[in-house]
């Protein structure tokens, strides 16, 4: 459509900004906001339209026969794929007969997630922990240091003299 780049944007804003004047361009940019709204609203319902067009005129069917003819190879790929998808789609181990292997192998499986997931939970509480004591420990001298006095200053104005 139209290549306008931010150089050119900047220029039409700028001479928007003259020409209209400071107090009329928010009025002017919204309704050129609202005239390409309406002109993408437009430009939609047209390509659903055509859309719409090609696939009761079966025209979809003939490209994807001309792709196909063109391109066996990624066809018969896109057909694999779909397939394994499919297939995929449908296999949950948890459904199998728990005494067979395969429910045996999701039983520990689905075990030793829930123990990596205590594990974690608990590194994580024993790491909070060790901060909120850190944390504790800074404050405490923090605020020994500021009841001390300060290791140079005289504890005695008269021993100074």
């Amino acid at each position: 459509m139209f290549d306008l780049g931010w150089t050119e944007l900047l220029v039409i804003g700028i001479v928007a900004l003259i020409v209209v004047g400071p107090k009329d361009l928010p009025v002017l940019f919204r309704n050129v906001g609202r005239w390409v709204g309406k002109a993408r609203g437009m430009a939609r319902e047209f390509s659903r339209a055509m859309n719409e067009a090609a696939d009761e005129s079966g025209m979809r069917d003939v490209a994807k026969t001309f792709k196909t003819a063109t391109n066996p190879l990624g066809s018969a790929m896109d057909g694999v794929k779909d397939a394994a998808r499919d297939m995929t789609a449908g296999l949950d181990p948890t459904k199998y007969d728990p005494d067979s292997e395969t429910g045996k192998l999701a039983k520990e499986r689905a075990e030793d997630a829930k123990k990596i997931q205590a594990a974690t939970a608990r590194a994580a509480a024993d790491r909070k922990a060790r901060e909120a004591k850190e944390a504790l420990a800074k404050a405490d001298e923090a605020e020994a240091a500021l009841n001390d006095p300060a290791p140079n200053a005289p504890q005695d104005p008269e021993s100074t003299t």
